[in-house]
This record gives C-alpha cells, sequence and structure tokens, in this order.
C-alpha cells in the first residue's frame, strides 16, 4: 500500500484561511485526496514508451541484483528519475515527497491505490553512481541511437553544432578545473545538437579547460563513426567556433569526408590578407560617403596556418561602422555559396545552438553535477538529455497552428505538465480528471491522442 505522504500529516492537513469572498468564509485544507499537480506527467510517460529511452539506457547497466527480490525494475528507477526532472524536480531528493503521487504512479504503471510506491532517493543516488566508465560509454552511445531513431529515415544531410558551456562546480569535485577566461573553477562539458530540429546528439562531462585538437577530433571521430553505423549514407557537417577550428579537427574531417563550418580566431596574417584588405578598405570608404551607420560585405581567400599542411577556404565578414572596422574569420571546406552565404547562412546558424545550451542548462537544470565522482556526473547529464527528449517529443506533437507549438521547455512544463487532476480508482478501471477550466485542455487532448500507441 502507498505510505503516507508528508502532506497527509495532520500539520499540514489541518484547515487554515483566506479573505471572504461575498460575505462567505473561505477555508482551506491539504484534504482533497487523490490528486496530483503533475497530471501531464502522463503525456510524458507515453512520449517516453514510444521513444524507449529507458529500457534502452537500463539496457547499457549491469544489474547485479537478485530478480527475485527486485521490488523496483531498473528501467523503471531511470524512468521516474527523468520524469521527475522533465517535470522540474532535478534533485533525487524530490523522488522521497513523490513516491506515492498519484501521476507519477500511474505514469510508472503502478495503480495508484495499491503496490509499492516509487524509488527512494537512495536507491535514485545509488544507481546514479553505479554505472562504470564502459558502462557510460555505452549508454551515451546508446543517445546517439535514440537521437539516429528519432528520424523515421536516415536523412540525405545534417548540420550538427557542437560547443562547451561552463558548468561551475560545487567543490573539488573530479575534472574539476579553474578557468581563467570564465573566471570559475567549473566543468567544460561539450554539447552537440541537430540545431536545424533541436534534437539533441551528445553531451561528454569533461574538465574544465578548453579542450585541444587532439582531444576535439577524437570526440568528433567517435560520434561520426557512431552515427554512420546507423546512417551510412548521410552527409554531416560539423559547425562550431574558433577553438574547434583546429588543424587535427579539419585534417579528420577532410580524411573522413565530413564538412566543417569553424570560426577562426584572427591573426595578423589575416589582417594582412591583400584580398581582404583591399575589400576592407572599400567599404570604409563606401561607408563614409554615404554615411551609414554601419556597412557590411564580404571576402574570401585561401590561408593556411604554420600548423596546417594545406591551405583552406577563409571567408571574411567585414563591418564598417563609426566605432571603426570589425572582421570576423570562419575556416570551411565547403566549395559551393559565396561568402555571405558561407558566413550568414551556414555559419551564424550556430547561434541557435547556444539557445538550446541554455534550455538544456537552465530550463532542466542539467549544471546540477554536485557529485564528487565524475562518472555520477556524467550519468546526471545523460538524465537530463533524456528529460530533454522527452519535452522535445511533446513539442513535435503540438499542432502547428497553437502559440505553444513554438514555446520553450520552461512554458510546456507550465502549460501542460503543470496541471492538476484528480485521480480515482474503481474496481474496474482508473479515471483521470483534469480541471474543466484548464486553458490548454484542447492542445493537451491533441497531444494524448497523439502519442497514444497503436492497437495491436
Amino acid at each position: 500500500m502507498p505510505q503516507a505522504t508528508p502532506a497527509m500529516n495532520d500539520d499540514i492537513a489541518s484547515p487554515f484561511g483566506f479573505p471572504a469572498v461575498g460575505r462567505k468564509k473561505v477555508t482551506a485544507a491539504f484534504d482533497g485526496g487523490r490528486l496530483t499537480s503533475d497530471g501531464g506527467v502522463l503525456l510524458l510517460a507515453q512520449a517516453e514508451r514510444m521513444m524507449g529511452i529507458c529500457q534502452r539506457l537500463a539496457a547499457c547497466i549491469s544489474d547485479p541484483r537478485d530478480p527475485g527480490r527486485v521490488v523496483h525494475r531498473l528501467d523503471d528507477i531511470l524512468r521516474a528519475r527523468i520524469l521527475a526532472i522533465a517535470c522540474g524536480y532535478e534533485d533525487a531528493d524530490d523522488l522521497d515527497a513523490l513516491r506515492d503521487d498519484p501521476g507519477f504512479r500511474l505514469a510508472l504503471g503502478k495503480l495508484p491505490g495499491s503496490g509499492a510506491g516509487l524509488a527512494s532517493q537512495p536507491t535514485m543516488s545509488r544507481w546514479e553512481n553505479a554505472p562504470t566508465t564502459r558502462e557510460l560509454a555505452k549508454l551515451m552511445a546508446g543517445m546517439i541511437d535514440i537521437y539516429c531513431a528519432s528520424y523515421p529515415a536516415p536523412p540525405a544531410a545534417v548540420t550538427l553544432d557542437i560547443d562547451d558551456t561552463c558548468d561551475v562546480v560545487h567543490g573539488y569535485q573530479q575534472l574539476s578545473f579553474w578557468n581563467g577566461h570564465h573566471g570559475e573553477r567549473c566543468f567544460l562539458p561539450i554539447h552537440v545538437y541537430d540545431t536545424a530540429t533541436g534534437r539533441p546528439v551528445a553531451m561528454l562531462l569533461r574538465t574544465g579547460k578548453t579542450p585541444s585538437g587532439a582531444e576535439a577530433a577524437g570526440h568528433i571521430r567517435r560520434l561520426v563513426r557512431h552515427i554512420r553505423r546507423n546512417w551510412g549514407e548521410t552527409h554531416i557537417t560539423i559547425r562550431g567556433d574558433g577553438h574547434y577550428g583546429r588543424p587535427e579537427v579539419m585534417a579528420f574531417c577532410e580524411a573522413a569526408g565530413v564538412d566543417y563550418v569553424f570560426g577562426l580566431p584572427t591573426n595578423s596574417a589575416l589582417r594582412a590578407d591583400p584580398v581582404i584588405v583591399a575589400v576592407a578598405d572599400a567599404c570604409a570608404v563606401r561607408r563614409a560617403k554615404a554615411q551609414h551607420p554601419v556597412l557590411r560585405n564580404y571576402a574570401e581567400t585561401r590561408y593556411g596556418a604554420k600548423s596546417w599542411k594545406c591551405q583552406r577556404r577563409v571567408v571574411a565578414r567585414i563591418e564598417a561602422s563609426t566605432l571603426g572596422m570589425d572582421i570576423r574569420y570562419v575556416v570551411t571546406s565547403l566549395a559551393d555559396g559565396s561568402a555571405e552565404y558561407i558566413y550568414d547562412t551556414r555559419y551564424c546558424a550556430r547561434g541557435n545552438a547556444e539557445n538550446l545550451i541554455k534550455r538544456h542548462k537552465t530550463q532542466l537544470a542539467s549544471d546540477r553535477t554536485s557529485c564528487r565522482s565524475a562518472n555520477a556526473n556524467q550519468m546526471r547529464l545523460i538524465l537530463h538529455t533524456a528529460a530533454y527528449w522527452l519535452l522535445w517529443r511533446i513539442q513535435q506533437e503540438i499542432p502547428k497552428a497553437t502559440a505553444l507549438a513554438a514555446a520553450e521547455f520552461a512554458t510546456l512544463r507550465l502549460r501542460l505538465l503543470k496541471v492538476a487532476a484528480r485521480v480515482i480508482e474503481t474496481a474496474s478501471r482508473v479515471r483521470v480528471a483534469f480541471a474543466s477550466a484548464c486553458p490548454d485542455a484542447s492542445v493537451f487532448r491533441a497531444i494524448a491522442i497523439s502519442l497514444r500507441p497503436a492497437p495491436t
């Protein structure tokens, strides 16, 4: 039977009051019975079962427990943790208060009025710390498989954005490192997204220093290799900022048939390039004559640094303004397209990847990497990425004509997940009664119908 929750003790269940309305006294108490404030968790559960995320992840972790004495299956433990993260409960401690929530019980396939509750915080924490380094590698490969399986058919081409982000640590944890640029002791986890569709591809916890060329090339090589196991004919383009435009990375991409578009830090040789200098001077003169506040132009040249084995195409975005001259550079393997197209269309689109990183960190609290063990923190990053997938799946099922179709995850959580419901269990069925005045009832219903499994 479900255990009594803190909300059912005498202190919290005692009545309290609000100001009178229409000369009628207003009283309240937490005695409404079997209610959940997270009715939308049922949508998340349908999305998870459709994608098969938890079963895929559980298959990567060895379970040494005696099967005859297991109360909580490993996939259910992971499922409860991932659903809680998606609903805004980012700490494992929150699971103690959610153990007998009727919405979460239904989402995990448990009847609201009988049987054991959800796994507790200590159980969650043990399994966060359980995977070995080899199992974490399998889990990360499994996340790439989830990405590939999210497409109904292999696409002809994809552009993957790679970037790292500052994750401030909460002590002297494994892999923590002082970063002078950010002025913090931190991790610098690498995020990879299919930015055009908002899909997450891979998240890797790493130390708080900028990756070297050899390290970045190694990560990209393993990523490309695993994607090609699923999509043998898909053309891949890698896009990143200046510290991924390393000779090791570009050499690998060229050898592997992968295109790239990387930012390129300026230097004296680029500033003295005659082609770029001529275009920049002409742009400055035209701006001054026409009295434009800002005038932009583009140029391209062939450039080879001393550490490069060959010359490569470099595109320059030249911007003359009343404040002076600003030139940004991009190095690319793409032969087609004008300099303007390469910079404005192909390179600048990576800016949306930074928005996806912010969504991952702030709206799903994936920077809660407070464990001492690096393996446990990597496991947390995987769990938060799985929660990202569920909210992404919900977003894809929203009718495109509605305002919520382009909403952020925090808005989706507020409007579609934080929905109160009464759960009524009878001898033959369980009925979930949502509020009649729910403002997004039609959208909620459309998503539930869209995610409903096909009859077998």
